[in-house]
């Protein structure tokens, strides 16, 4: 499956962020779902968020 994978806006209406339940933006071009409040970016893979705080990747602070 390609890099830019599509996620269902219904299913990213329902997510939260799993460390700050806060809202999470979807970046299509990285597949994955970000959360500015924790400073992670969860993987999508498949069509399917690993909303695992071990498998996510940590934000840079700038």
């Amino acid at each position: 499956m390609s890099k830019a994978e599509k996620l269902d806006p219904a299913l990213l209406e329902l997510l939260v962020c799993p460390v700050s339940h806060g809202p999470l933006s979807y970046d299509e071009k990285a597949a994955e779902l970000v959360s500015k409040e924790a400073g992670l970016a969860f993987p999508v893979r498949d069509g399917i968020p690993i909303m695992l705080v071990d498998e996510a990747r940590k934000l840079n602070a700038d």
